[in-house]
C-alpha cells in the first residue's frame, strides 16, 4: 500500500467518522426533542391544556398537515367534564369522539400496534375531516390496563412519511405517554367536578356557585352588563317527602333538576343551592328575559306529573324569585354584590310563595 492509498483510506476512514458523530448528534438532538414531547404531554394539568399540546403541539412539532385525537366516550362523560371546565367542543376541531372505535376506520378492528399506510379517503376521511391533500397516516392506539381509549392519529402530505416498513416502536411508546397522559388529566378534572358537584341531582353545588358568582359579577362588571340571578324553590317538597317516602323526594329533586336544565341555555351556570333550592345564574340577561326564562322554567316543572315506579303521580311545581344586578365599575366589594343579588332574589322568592306558590316573581333591578 503506497502512502498515497493510506491517506485516502484515512480520509475516507475520517469521513465515515464524521457521518458517524452527525448521525449520533441528529439521533440525540431527536431523543431531546421526544423527552420534551413526552414531557410537555405528561405536565398538562387540565384537558383543554392536553388537547392543546396532542392536537396542535405534535402537529408543529413532527411538521405534519394533521394530527386529530379520537376518545372512546359513550356515557359522554369527558364531553361532560369539558362543557364543566366553561369549554366549547368546538374550539377543538382535532378532538373526536365515539361511542366504539369499530366503524371509524377498518384499521381498529384489530388495534393493538400503531398502524402506519397510505392515506385512503373512504377508511380515514372520519379521523381527518377538513384535511385535503394527505398520502399518509399513522393511527397509534391509546390504551390502559387492557382497554383502548382512543387513537392518536398522525396525516402527512408526504406519501413517504408513514410506511408500513417503518419501525414503530417509538411512535408506541408516544401513544403510552398520551395515554397516561388523557388518564391523569380525566382523573383530575373528576377529583375537581366532585367537590365542585351535587351528588344527587349531578348538578354544580353552593361551593361552585360561590365562585362562579363572583367571577360572572366581574365579568358583568367589565362589560358594564347585566347578571341575573333565578331562586327556584320546588314547592311542597316536604309533603312529597312525607307522603311518598325519601327516595321518591330524591327523584322529584332530580326530575326538577332535568325539566330547568332542559331550559337554560349553555352560558348559564346551574347549582342546587341547598335542600330543595336551586340557582340559575343568566350572564347578560336583562330584568325582562330573566323573568322570560323563568317563566319557562316554571312551565316546563307543572306540565307533567312525575311518574315513580309504584304507579304513583306525584305533582311538582316551583316558586322562583328573580333578580338583576348590573355592577358599578366602581364597586368595591364584588362579595357583597353577591349577596346583594342573591338578597333581592331571596326575597322575591319568599314573596312567590307567600302568594300561593307556582309563580314568579321580580325584585327591583339593583345598579
Amino acid at each position: 500500500m503506497t502512502a498515497r492509498d493510506l491517506e485516502a483510506e484515512i480520509r475516507e476512514l475520517q469521513r465515515r467518522i464524521g457521518v458517524l458523530v452527525e448521525e449520533a448528534a441528529t439521533n440525540e438532538r431527536l431523543l431531546r426533542r421526544n423527552q420534551e414531547r413526552e414531557l410537555t404531554l405528561l405536565k398538562t394539568e387540565t384537558l383543554a391544556q392536553l388537547i392543546e399540546a396532542i392536537c396542535d403541539g405534535l402537529k408543529a412539532s413532527y411538521g405534519l398537515e394533521a394530527v386529530s385525537l379520537l376518545l372512546v366516550d359513550p356515557q359522554h362523560e369527558i364531553r361532560h367534564l369539558l362543557i364543566a371546565e366553561q369549554l366549547n367542543l368546538e374550539d377543538f376541531p382535532g378532538l373526536l369522539f365515539a361511542d366504539s372505535l369499530i366503524g371509524m376506520a377498518p384499521q381498529f378492528n384489530s388495534f393493538h400496534r400503531p398502524w402506519l399506510g397510505p392515506y385512503m379517503g373512504c377508511d380515514h376521511q372520519l379521523l381527518f375531516s377538513g384535511h385535503e391533500g394527505l398520502r399518509s397516516v399513522a393511527l397509534i392506539p391509546l390504551g390502559r390496563q387492557d382497554r383502548l381509549q382512543g387513537s392518536l392519529n398522525f396525516g402527512s402530505a408526504d406519501e413517504k412519511r408513514f410506511s408500513r416498513h417503518l419501525a414503530t416502536d417509538f411512535l408506541a411508546h408516544l401513544g403510552i405517554i398520551a395515554s397516561v397522559s388523557i388518564e391523569s388529566v380525566i382523573n383530575r378534572a373528576r377529583l375537581v367536578r366532585s367537590g365542585l358537584t351535587d351528588y344527587l341531582t349531578g348538578w354544580y353545588n353552593r361551593r361552585y356557585l360561590n365562585a362562579r358568582l363572583k367571577e360572572e359579577l366581574a365579568r358583568a362588571q367589565r362589560q358594564n352588563s347585566p347578571l341575573a340571578c333565578l331562586l327556584i324553590d320546588l314547592d311542597r317538597f316536604k309533603s312529597i317527602n312525607d307522603e311518598h317516602g325519601h327516595l321518591v323526594g330524591d327523584l322529584a329533586l332530580r326530575e326538577a333538576a332535568q325539566r330547568v336544565d332542559s331550559q337554560i341555555r349553555g352560558s348559564d351556570a346551574a347549582a342546587r343551592f341547598g335542600g330543595d333550592e336551586f340557582v340559575v345564574l343568566a350572564p347578560e340577561a336583562t330584568m325582562q328575559q330573566a323573568m322570560v326564562l323563568a317563566e319557562r322554567i316554571r312551565r316546563a316543572v307543572c306540565e307533567a306529573p312525575l311518574i315513580v315506579s309504584s304507579g304513583a303521580r306525584v305533582d311538582m311545581t316551583v316558586s322562583i324569585g328573580v333578580a338583576a344586578i348590573v355592577p358599578s365599575r366602581g364597586e368595591p366589594d364584588l362579595k357583597l354584590a353577591a349577596q346583594r343579588l342573591l338578597a333581592q332574589a331571596d326575597g322575591a322568592l319568599y314573596r312567590a310563595k307567600q302568594a300561593g306558590r307556582n309563580r314568579v316573581e321580580a325584585a327591583g333591578c339593583a345598579a
